[in-house]
């Protein structure tokens, strides 16, 4: 299938990249580095990336504001499962061909082309193997940017679907671009001193269930007291794993500039995608996400997600919140 994408990239001279919203590092490796990887190999081809930016991830680069969509234009979705997630993008009947490359479980079929690879750390990972396996080029740049996104989406190799394959794809990357892997760890992990003490307002004010679940609604006003955007809480919430007292852990975050609510949840053991996905979001089985309209429907989620933990905690014989 990696040659049949190659074949269309090749074929179209008009080429749109999106992604999911809430951007995230491994959405913005698989979306800059299939971009700079199709100019430097097709240099006369326009390849413009949709969506809205993130300053805390301008070292990617910057986005494009892609204009009216042209005749014969090709999209490409990256790390995006579902139409409801697609960032930028309203129309799909105006693209004459859809690419999808996604590493997230199945949940809708909108493209002519789907490569969907689900034990895949990362979507970074599917565009390395992409152009490992094609005629694409690559640069220390590119290569820079998908390390980037392996090692943002496996938190550093420590999920169960980063062992092996993309240890050994990235260690290859790391010695044929001679990375300073010590000069792209502090790029990814540099962060502003608000978002610091953000993340200690949220420490404080965590509500946790007696089935240890853990939540907290971040309005507005709280975030313009710290000097931060609606982004900032999502980019943290992988720093509350192994906790104790949490198995499941939900940030629910007023957008007051796109107008709604958003929702990042992580656990430690219960699967938490399937209720996600009714609530409009979705994801992997212990990290997803979820956008809603206003912070009072955070409840009937925080409440499916606490129910599902209660029947987690049972099967794994823990009765009467017993750890």
């Amino acid at each position: 299938m990696f040659n049949e994408i190659y074949e269309l990239i090749k074929q179209y001279d008009n080429i749109i990249i999106a992604r999911h919203i809430g951007v995230d590092p491994d959405a913005m490796a698989a979306s800059f580095g299939l971009k700079n990887s199709i100019l430097l190999t097709f240099p006369k081809k326009s390849v413009k990336i949709a969506g809205t930016g993130s300053n805390r991830f301008g070292y990617f680069g910057k986005y494009d504001k892609p204009e009216a969509v042209r005749e014969h234009t090709l999209l490409i979705v990256v790390d995006t499962p579902d139409t409801r997630r697609i960032d930028g993008i309203e129309e799909l009947t105006k693209y004459e061909k859809i690419v999808k490359m996604d590493h997230h479980p199945f949940i809708e079929k909108f493209a002519d082309v789907e490569y969907i690879d689900d034990q895949a750390s990362s979507a970074a990972q599917i565009v390395l193997e992409f152009l490992n396996e094609t005629p694409m080029l690559m640069d220390n740049m590119i290569a820079s940017q998908l390390f980037w996104g392996i090692i943002s989406d496996t938190n550093r190799f420590m999920y169960s679907n980063s062992i092996t394959k993309a240890m050994h794809l990235t260690a290859d990357l790391i010695k044929k671009y001679d990375l300073d892997v010590t000069k792209l760890y502090a790029s990814l992990y540099a962060r502003p001193l608000q978002e610091v003490r953000l993340e200690g307002y949220i420490a404080q004010n965590l509500v946790l269930t007696e089935n240890h679940v853990a939540y907290i609604k971040i309005t507005d006003k709280v975030l313009q007291e710290y000097h931060v955007d609606a982004a900032s809480p999502g980019n943290m919430i992988g720093n509350f794993n192994y906790i104790d007292e949490i198995l499941v852990w939900i940030f629910v975050t007023e957008d007051v500039k796109n107008n709604n609510i958003r929702v990042s949840i992580r656990s430690r053991g219960p699967v938490i995608n399937t209720t996600a996905e009714k609530y409009n979001g979705g994801g992997h089985k212990f990290a997803s996400g979820a956008k809603l309209k206003t912070l009072d429907e955070a409840d009937p989620l925080i409440n499916d997600l606490d129910a599902v933990c209660k029947k987690y905690l049972k099967e794994q014989g823990v009765e009467n919140n017993e750890d």
